[in-house]
């Protein structure tokens, strides 16, 4: 039997799991009440999303089938453009949230799950983009996209090489081909995004906050990025959104999606930590109304006070351990005033079991809390939790990150 088949077999295995522990991992949602949740699915590439029988993802439809969430943010899918290997040119861009939802969800992954339908949201992002500079300061800026091997036949994300990382380092966000890592927001049928008031933040140069933390090499005293550099160089890896989604009842609740880089694969001058940093400041700067911000379109400001919002997605910082960088999670987003930082997600006593060295609130496999779903002051929360299947059961691994969720009140 091939290599292929034993994993298709250990995707069976996964769905007959979930069925079985569907009351304790995920309790049933009532009408009233919106299941929100955040899901780093790792190195989601165009090629797979358009293989209907891609091994992998159809063990992540599973297990969202068996969550089924309202409102998903998914991180690192692929935003499908010219330069991605996997894009056809002429095909529109932007299409890989499409793809996952008509291909994957859509479609019942076992007899016990039912489909799921979505309306799906991708916007550009900064990953894998030539900056045109030598960001790296290695002696050359690389601009040209490095030819990458492919996915691997069980669904694998395939190895970073070091003409991938070459020009990756000199992209706006780090990427080794146009969009990959990008995001995806996808959001159940019966609600409406407000098209027409959505907001990017993916062009904000970073050195328009405010205190902004510019790198600097320790060893000369001068900064790692010039002042040419600096003056463009944007603040999002990937990019900051926010998505308005209209609810029954005329609620409407503000998704605050993001993906800030790592806080590591830098040097002593800490460009990533420090950037991971100011990423995560963003958020309770636009909480706050600060003056400098201005999204995609030119227009100035933050998010009005008393609307309601979650924050979602792979921030790359733990609040209590980890390499960030003054830990900027308690800072400026457990301890702001219009975010509720008391709800933390848990695995249930299945999951602590699968993982025995994690943390209840670890939602990546290496012991870090990194993915968030943290809803403002003005929600109630009924439930929040940690997915983690169990590895013991033979289903296919889909990520080293595990999907995180929240139920709370139908904003009115």
């Amino acid at each position: 039997m091939s290599h292929v088949s034993n994993r298709a077999i250990g995707v069976l295995v996964l769905v007959g799991l979930l069925a079985a522990c569907r009351p304790a991992e995920s309790p049933p949602t009532p009408p009233d009440v919106l299941r929100i949740a955040t899901y780093n699915i790792e190195d989601v590439r165009t090629a797979d999303l358009k293989n209907p029988a891609h091994p992998r993802l159809k063990a992540a439809a599973a297990l969202i089938q068996h969550l089924r969430p309202d409102v998903l943010l998914i991180n690192e899918m692929t935003y499908d453009q010219p330069g991605d290997p996997g894009y056809t040119p002429g095909d529109p861009e932007g299409q890989n949230a499409r793809r996952f939802a008509e291909a994957f969800l859509a479609v019942a992954q076992a007899d016990s799950l039912e489909p799921l339908h979505y309306r799906p949201f991708m916007a550009p992002t900064n990953t894998g983009l030539a900056s045109g500079f030598d960001l790296d300061n290695d002696g050359r800026a690389v601009t040209t996209v490095p030819t990458l091997p492919a996915t691997t036949a069980d669904g694998s994300p395939p190895p970073q090489t070091p003409e991938g990382r070459a020009y990756g380092n000199d992209a706006w966000g780090f990427g080794m081909y146009p969009g990959q890592y990008g995001m995806a927001l996808f959001i159940r049928e019966g609600l409406t995004i407000r098209e027409e008031e959505v907001r990017t933040f993916r062009l904000l140069p970073w050195s328009r906050m405010p205190g902004a933390l510019r790198p600097v090499d320790p060893e000369t005293g001068t900064p790692w990025y010039d002042d040419a550099e600096w003056a463009v160089f944007r603040l999002s890896s990937k990019s900051h959104w926010d998505v308005p989604v209209h609810l029954p009842g005329g609620g409407v609740i503000h998704v605050l999606a993001s993906h800030p880089t790592p806080p590591a694969f830098d040097g002593p001058e800490g460009r990533n930590k420090r950037r991971n940093h100011d990423e995560i400041r963003f958020w309770a700067d636009y909480l706050d109304g600060a003056a400098y911000i201005v999204d995609d379109e030119g227009a100035s400001g933050g998010l009005d006070a008393g609307a309601a919002f979650v924050i979602v997605g792979d921030l790359n910082a733990d609040p209590d351990e980890g390499s960030a960088l003054g830990n900027p999670i308690q800072t400026f987003l457990l301890d702001h005033a219009r975010i509720n930082g008391d709800v933390v997600p848990r695995a249930t006593p299945a999951g602590l079991a699968a993982y025995p060295n994690l943390d209840p609130d670890d939602t990546a496999e290496w012991g870090l809390r990194i993915d968030y779903v943290l809803p403002s002051e003005n929600l109630r929360v009924r439930e929040a939790g940690i997915v983690r299947p169990d590895p013991a059961a033979g289903g296919l691994p889909v990520s080293d990150h595990f999907m995180v969720w929240i139920d709370v009140d139908l904003p009115r």
